[in-house]
């Protein structure tokens, strides 16, 4: 946590559209989170097992999609501010192979807690205009 840059509670109403942002995801994104988190699953890189297994071909991984929509209220919030963040995947974000996905992120300020000053932040992550987390919501400590 940082006092520095706390976000002042007294400055915070629900419904406040506290951060918002439109991030790319392309295949090379896709490859470089695998590396980074160990998940070589092969439906995050291969068309053909992505397709047997159901899938309309490959996907972002999940966790990469719940961690741009953490990396947002982060950014809004300040490093280490977040006391708290869950989300359900509810849809998937097919990546094509040539072009990118564009997934939008909304941080938008759902209840005060006055007694903790912290504020519950719900999140919405939508891709061609459907949310693809479920009741994303975060904890962030206000100063």
């Amino acid at each position: 946590m940082s006092d520095e840059t706390l976000p002042a509670f007294s400055s915070l109403n629900v419904g406040d559209q506290v951060a918002a942002r439109e991030v790319e995801i392309t295949r090379d994104t896709l490859v470089r989170y695998a590396a980074a988190s160990g998940d070589f699953n092969p439906i995050h890189y291969n068309d053909a097992f992505a397709q047997q297994v159901g899938l309309p071909g490959v996907i972002a991984h999940g966790m990469l999609t719940m961690g741009i929509g953490a990396s947002v209220i982060e950014e809004w919030a300040g490093a280490g501010n977040i006391a708290d963040f869950q989300a359900r995947f509810t849809r998937p974000v097919p990546v094509p192979a040539l072009e990118s996905a564009h997934v939008s992120v909304t941080a938008v300020v759902g209840a005060l807690d006055h007694e903790l000053q912290q504020a519950r932040i719900d999140v919405t992550v939508t891709f061609e205009g459907a949310k693809v987390l479920g009741k994303a919501q975060a904890i962030v400590d206000c100063a």
